[in-house]
């Protein structure tokens, strides 16, 4: 019979696991607004207005480069990601009568939160993707979108590709060491009373 802090620990990551997992398509496709996920891989030196329209040589209107751009997207996509997740995992637990620390829901947000920024800016994804050669992969796994005059483009990073795919993986791959720090911190002898 196992012990009963075992049977907790592993209840508890089970949870964890299934709420961040679960979560992830939820919160990409959903809760993400269309801006933030069109503009969050944006990078580049060219400046623009906060629209991502450009901005023109004497334009009174605040600008700030294509990349600022890209990462003030990623972190309005970061945000709302966290708080449904946070209130997800606070709900879920509190439901079946468990109380998870704040201190260890914060160190899961975190991870969670600052890996899918990174992950989802792109740079960090390519790294992976070269790293374990997926690179052929995501070139091979591409979709053709048509416009609404009817032209085609080529698409790498959307729906029903490589690397949304690789993307879902890693996100997936990183809320079991969430799962488990929270799991630890929450359960880990003197954390609670």
């Amino acid at each position: 019979m196992p012990h009963r802090l075992t049977t907790e620990r592993l209840a508890l990551f089970a949870t964890l696991l299934a709420t961040f997992g679960e979560l992830h398509p939820a919160c990409d496709h959903w809760v993400q607004s269309p801006k933030s996920a069109f503009r969050k891989r944006l990078y580049g030196q060219d400046l623009v207005h906060a629209d991502g329209t450009p901005a023109e040589p004497g334009s009174t209107r605040p600008a700030m480069t294509t990349t600022t751009l890209g990462r003030r997207a990623v972190a309005c996509h970061v945000a709302s990601y966290t708080a449904v997740q946070l209130a997800a995992t606070i709900t879920v637990t509190r439901a079946f009568g468990y109380r998870v620390t704040p201190a260890a829901l914060l160190a899961g947000a975190a991870i969670n939160a600052s890996t899918h920024a990174a992950i989802d800016r792109g740079a960090l994804l390519l790294w992976l993707a070269k790293k374990t050669g997926k690179t052929g992969y995501i070139e091979h796994c591409q979709t053709v979108r048509m416009d609404d005059d009817g032209t085609l483009t080529r698409e790498m990073n959307g729906p029903g590709t490589a690397w949304m795919e690789l993307d879902a993986a890693i996100h997936r791959a990183v809320g079991i060491g969430a799962a488990a720090v929270t799991t630890w911190l929450t359960t880990r002898p003197g954390t609670r009373r």
